[in-house]
């Protein structure tokens, strides 16, 4: 059964994607949702609120967030899934990770944990031989910022295959590790 609160975020986030977080607002969340305009400030107490937990949930999914259950799954994968989250949702990317004007608790704890979990993931891979030895949070900030700033620079046109850079994201991050020595 979906609560209206979860009503209310899938509402934002389809908002959200359709126009930014300038196209989110309470009135137009509860129009979509199916409720009253004044039903998001019951739940929320403002946009920024209302945000944050489209936030959370966004890290909150398996591809931003691995759960380390499955061996099988490498931190070359998660890169690959996380750039075509970001080049797929651009809106929820840029939100996710924009600059947020007040502390949320819940999005903080999430994004610890997906940050752990990349941690955690990378040395999995240092301890299978596919990534090289060393501080695994520095190896992962590395990976992280690779993805992220490839997904940026194409999403601003300033990467594409056929164009500059001669890359796409994903092109990146199999040559950062194909540099890193990962088979």
């Amino acid at each position: 059964m979906v609560t209206i609160r979860d009503a209310l975020i899938d509402a934002a986030t389809g908002l959200l994607d359709a126009g930014g977080t300038a196209a989110v607002t309470m009135r137009d969340v509860g129009k979509r949702a199916g409720v009253s305009h004044n039903a998001p400030y019951k739940h929320f107490a403002n946009k920024e609120a209302l945000l944050a937990a489209v936030a959370t949930r966004e890290l909150a999914r398996p591809r931003l967030a691995p759960n380390g259950k499955d061996p099988a799954i490498t931190t070359r994968e998660i890169m690959l899934d996380y750039a075509q989250w970001a080049l797929s949702f651009p809106a929820r990317f840029k939100l996710v990770f924009g600059e947020w004007k007040t502390e949320n608790a819940a999005l903080q704890t999430v994004a610890d944990e997906a940050r752990r979990r990349l941690v955690d993931a990378v040395k999995a891979d240092q301890r299978r031989g596919y990534l090289p030895l060393g501080d695994a949070e520095r190896l992962a900030a590395l990976l992280l910022a690779t993805a992220h700033g490839a997904v940026d620079q194409a999403l601003s046109g300033h990467l594409a295959k056929d164009g500059k850079g001669r890359a796409s994201p994903a092109d990146l991050i199999e040559d950062i590790f194909q540099h890193l020595g990962q088979r």
